[in-house]
């Protein structure tokens, strides 16, 4: 018989958990937990890759559903959200858990889909892949006592909610630091909406960054943008074409960024002779942009990891205290940043 993944675990003296991130090189394990756990894997011969396959054992020991947000097409498009799940499919395997993927054209065809999987299995948790202010769907799972997982900074019953993110504030004040080291002093901010928890977070800490380097927040310099909203394309026009304009953009998601550079190249603008740009997210578009761009790696398929494992943590332990996971990031040179 197969050695499995608790064995492993009791022989280390660790939670299964911590087993299964040392498999996957968690930054979040220490380097002695993790040879401790290497050591009991070699003693025990246990083959991390299929040895707890819930196909090859035949069952499974509950489910997860991962909830998108109401149905947009680029939730399909945007490699964030298929970085992430990858990550939460491979935990959920290793240690033979169900995944279902839940999403609706609105949000009531989303709670539909949710109440049918909560109906299918008595062991069932959920990991919302987003964080929204007022948002009605962790609204229910919270009204209706659902365990949950929030993939970003919980805006409603905090101290309730079990959440994986990155330092959002961080990230965005280092992102911004980095353009201003290169001697950019007009640096503007793209975002999202700030109902969206880490829009808001990293237009925090690119406005702390400015302030804290005794730069001026220009008005005009900092909007939330919609490629398809023709008054934001006017404005963000306005914006690039002014005698004072921007020599830096910090943008809020590596596809965003590929919108705003491709408007550029037609208001007569060149990344990065003319205007520098750097990003989030660090997807296969930041690599495969002309020029490629500089981009804060925010590693999203281990914030799938991670939230995966709290879900289950919390499945099988019921009373654990709501924990706060912050996955580290690290900010990835390429071509898109100019030295003034």
């Amino acid at each position: 018989m197969a050695v499995t993944i608790k064995e492993v675990a009791a022989l280390a003296g660790v939670s299964p958990s911590t087993v299964s991130r040392t498999c996957n090189n968690s930054p979040l394990i220490s380097k002695k937990t993790q040879e401790r756990v290497r050591k009991a894997m070699e003693e025990l011969g246990y083959e991390p890759v299929g040895g707890e396959n819930p196909a090859e054992s035949g069952k499974s020991l509950g489910a997860i559903g991962i909830v998108l947000p109401s149905y947009q097409q680029e939730n399909f498009e945007n490699p964030f959200y298929l970085d992430v799940i990858r990550g939460i499919s491979k935990t959920c395997n290793h240690l033979q858990y169900a995944t279902c993927v839940l999403s609706g054209k609105n949000e009531s065809e989303l709670l539909e889909s949710i109440d049918l999987l909560r109906k299918s299995s008595s062991k069932i948790t959920f990991i919302l892949l987003y964080s929204q202010e007022n948002d009605p769907i962790a609204e229910y799972l919270y009204d209706e006592g659902l365990r949950y997982v929030m993939i970003g900074a919980p805006l409603q019953h905090d101290t309730e909610t079990i959440s994986v993110d990155n330092d959002n504030f961080s990230a965005a004040y280092d992102a911004c630091k980095y353009l201003i080291e290169h001697g950019h002093k007009q640096i503007g901010y793209i975002g999202l909406d700030s109902s969206l928890a880490f829009s808001a977070r990293r237009k925090q800490g690119y406005q702390m960054a400015l302030l804290e380097h005794d730069l001026a927040l220009t008005a005009g310099h900092c909007m939330e943008f919609d490629p398809t909203d023709e008054q934001k394309v006017q404005a963000l026009q306005d914006m690039l074409t002014q005698k004072n304009r921007p020599t830096a953009l910090l943008v809020v998601d590596d596809l965003l960024a590929l919108a705003i550079n491709q408007l550029c190249r037609q208001f007569g603008l060149h990344v990065p002779e003319d205007i520098s740009i750097v990003s989030f997210n660090n997807s296969v578009f930041a690599k495969l942009s002309i020029p490629s761009l500089t981009s804060v790696d925010i590693h999203a398929r281990q914030l799938g990891i991670e939230a995966a494992l709290q879900a289950i943590n919390h499945l099988e332990t019921p009373d654990l205290t709501p924990s706060k996971v912050i996955v580290p990031y690290s900010l990835v040179e390429r071509d898109s940043v100019k030295t003034l």
